[in-house]
């Protein structure tokens, strides 16, 4: 998060707002367009165990279908 410049609060952001993509039933992608940055869409890469675990945060993020 830091190297990327992505607070705790648009973390928090991404996870309640953002748009998700499931790879299977635990793993996920949760990503959002922020108009104030230039290095679009930011991501969360999410886990969903017994609580959800935020493994990484990416930036300059690609959707693929």
């Amino acid at each position: 998060m830091l190297e990327r410049s992505i607070s705790r609060e648009t973390l928090i952001d991404i996870i309640d707002t953002g748009t998700t993509k499931y790879r299977d039933e635990t793993h996920l992608w949760v990503y959002k367009h922020y108009q104030n940055r230039s290095d679009n869409l930011i991501c969360a890469v999410l886990v969903l165990e017994h609580s959800v675990v935020v493994k990484t945060v990416m930036h300059h993020f690609t959707v693929s279908e």
